[in-house]
């Protein structure tokens, strides 16, 4: 999976998750909670997703790798081997 896939399957899982929000102007740098309406029990809707379709347990103490698209990517990149 390249990373510019890896970016697509992500946004989908949030968009499957946020139907409702914009992600047209999403900075990749900032942190998702401050962009889009993300609370907790979404995160972990997100968190279960990535487990669901791609295996990856992603442990608690991760959680703050996962606060920005960019900071997912570079988490996941070498996690997924899809």
């Amino acid at each position: 999976m390249t990373r510019d896939e890896l970016k697509q399957a992500i946004l989908s899982i949030i968009q499957d998750i946020l139907p409702d929000e914009n992600f047209a102007t999403l900075d990749p740098s900032a942190k998702l909670r401050d962009q889009i309406g993300l609370d907790s029990m979404d995160f972990l809707d997100i968190v279960m997703e990535l487990r669901k379709r791609y295996g990856v347990e992603v442990p608690e103490a991760d959680y703050p790798q996962l606060a920005t698209l960019n900071s997912c990517l570079d988490y996941l990149e070498p996690r997924i081997t899809k």
